[in-house]
């Protein structure tokens, strides 16, 4: 992408050189199309002013009122037509009855006179007798020369009709073309009459709707003309003062005085023109700015590349060095937890050992226990007259032997090896033997315990010593995790939820952390100090009970203490689960 950059550079600094050069060209245009359009519109106000008040002047002559009236020859107001209107420069002069007959014209001895033509249909005449004044632009239906008519109501006694001026506009287009400004003028329906451009020339800025179009038709303004099928000038509506053609884009400012539009244009193509210009000189500077900066930087690259080769080589050494290191340090750590590994392995053999031991020493203590308690309760038929403290004594003595053998037998129980069978058992009974295995630690350090258990059976599918392992290790931790704490109490219940069996076992001790409660059940991970324990625990509980579709679930609160669930399917459930 690298090698690309000058090129995307130049290509961007192109794009924007151009929009903002297109953008002052056609701001730069605006201006002077607004300039155009002051002077024209002066220039068109001012050749209509021109003749503005000559049918005024020219309607108070006594032989135009004469002639209106019938009292007077028609030659002399012929004449006087004749001459106002050579002496004032307009085109034609003509007087009209109240029926919109012509009746005297400038032009009475010319080919093409008005006298004797019916104009009652223009709207100069119509705006004359209503309003006193009318103007109109419009072509003639009688010569075929277009011009602006402005017309005055005269009034001559009872007599009544209109004097109308013609004013030749043609003069003023083509000064617009001899100076190649491109000026027109549009009507009050946006039909140009008027254009430096002879391709403008009748044609509508929009589209005419049906009532434009059936106006101009019956005020007969461009006789000969098919405004329906002529193509609009402007490619989308104006909007404001802007306007915008196939190629052109214009200005249009109003004349109030006519109600028509004056309108300057220019090509766009000259101003696409300069602001292609200055993309390219752009896209040229871009270029040459991003080659010159690509150089200087690979110099830069360069020499600081042969500054640094010495830095690059040291700092190689020592990350080397730091590798190394590590390397010594990973190996003492490894050499560190091998040395613990091994003193697990040796506590773990010496508690197995112990483990043995122990069974080997209760099974060769459970029959003297069972033979003493026998002479006991001989002793305790064969005295004559049995004094009762002697009884209490000798009933003392046996409850001790008995209570000495229920642990025996559970201890016998805890280390007999399970078949991994499955059956149904009373979920009540590993509860209260794993109780009673605790309970001399429990004693030890001042634990208390609560117990909560339902009045009838609670039957799941399950091993009596395995479900006796997974109890006593959740006592066991709940016991050490008070060690340290002012409370010291185990809260231990069973009870039923939704076709589950749950055991719930509550310490308050110090609780475990969000972090520590992630991991506590993965395999050596352990917060008791060093040869404590192995970390095992929970996770062998987690697959006993994992063997027993069960689960095994913690919730704690630092400073509070930690609670395990065991859940269980009942009987019923565990049966359709095994198979």
């Amino acid at each position: 992408m690298k090698p690309f950059l000058p090129i995307v550079a130049s290509v961007l600094a192109a794009g924007l050189v151009w929009i903002a050069a297109d953008h002052w060209a056609q701001e730069a245009a605006r201006q002077e199309l607004d300039q155009t359009l002051l002077l024209t519109a002066r220039a068109v106000e001012a050749e209509v002013d021109r003749l503005r008040a000559l049918p005024d002047v020219a309607a108070e002559d006594a032989r135009v009122r004469a002639a209106l009236a019938g009292t007077g020859p028609m030659e002399a107001a012929n004449r006087y037509l004749e001459s106002v209107s050579d002496h004032a420069g307009a085109d034609e002069l003509f007087l009209i009855d109240n029926t919109g007959l012509t009746i005297a014209a400038s032009n009475w001895n010319r080919p093409g006179s008005f006298v004797g033509h019916n104009y009652g249909f223009r709207p100069y005449f119509q705006k004359a007798l209503a309003h006193g004044h009318g103007q109109f632009y419009a072509i003639g239906v009688t010569t075929g020369i277009p011009g602006f008519f402005l017309s005055t109501r005269v009034d001559a006694g009872d007599a009544m009709g209109v004097l109308v001026v013609k004013l030749d506009l043609r003069p003023l287009q083509d000064t617009w073309r001899a100076a190649g400004a491109d000026v027109a003028l549009a009507d009050e329906n946006g039909v140009v009459f008027l254009s430096a451009r002879p391709d403008w020339q009748y044609r509508p800025l929009a589209p005419l709707d049906a009532a434009s179009l059936a106006e101009i038709a019956a005020t007969r303004a461009y006789e000969g003309v098919d405004l329906a099928r002529a193509s609009p000038l402007l490619a989308t509506p104006s909007t404001g003062a802007d306007a915008a053609g196939a190629g052109w884009i214009a200005r249009v400012a109003p004349l109030p005085a006519t109600g028509w539009n004056v309108i300057a244009a220019r090509a766009t193509g000259p101003l696409q023109l300069v602001a292609a210009g200055w993309a390219i000189l752009a896209a040229l500077a871009a270029l040459g700015i991003a080659v010159g900066l690509k150089t200087w930087e690979q110099r830069r690259q360069i020499i600081a590349l042969r500054l640094s080769q010495s830095e690059r080589l040291e700092s190689m050494v020592r990350a080397r060095t730091a590798e190394l290191a590590q390397e010594i340090d990973a190996r003492a750590q490894a050499e560190a937890d091998l040395r613990a590994t091994q003193q697990a392995l040796i506590h773990t053999e010496k508690m197995a050992a112990l483990g043995r031991m122990s069974t080997a020493i209760v099974h060769e203590i459970s029959q003297p226990l069972a033979a003493m308690e026998a002479t006991l309760a001989a002793a305790e038929m064969g005295i004559a007259k049995p004094a009762d403290a002697t009884v209490a004594r000798l009933g003392k003595a046996r409850g001790l032997i008995k209570r000495m053998q229920r642990i025996t037998h559970h201890l016998k129980s805890f280390g007999r090896k399970e078949t991994g069978e499955l059956s149904l058992i009373d979920l009540r009974a590993p509860v209260m033997s794993a109780l009673e295995m605790v309970a001399p630690r429990a004693r030890a350090v001042g634990v208390d315990h609560q117990l909560h258990m339902p009045d009838g059976p609670v039957m799941v599918l399950a091993g009596t010593v395995r479900m006796e392992q997974v109890l006593v290790n959740l006592l066991l931790n709940a016991i050490d995790a008070m060690t340290d704490s002012p409370v010291r109490q185990v809260d231990l219940s069973v009870s039923v939820q939704d076709e589950t069996a749950l055991i719930c076992v509550r310490d308050t001790g110090a609780g475990i952390s969000d972090h520590d409660l992630q991991q506590v059940i993965e395999p050596f991970f352990s917060n008791k100090a060093t040869g404590e324990g192995l970390g095992l625990g929970l996770a062998i509980c987690k697959a006993i009970l994992t063997d027993f579709n069960g689960t095994l679930d913690f919730a704690s609160d630092v400073g509070q203490g930690t609670q395990v669930t065991v859940s269980l399917p009942l009987a019923q459930m565990a049966e359709m689960a095994a198979q």
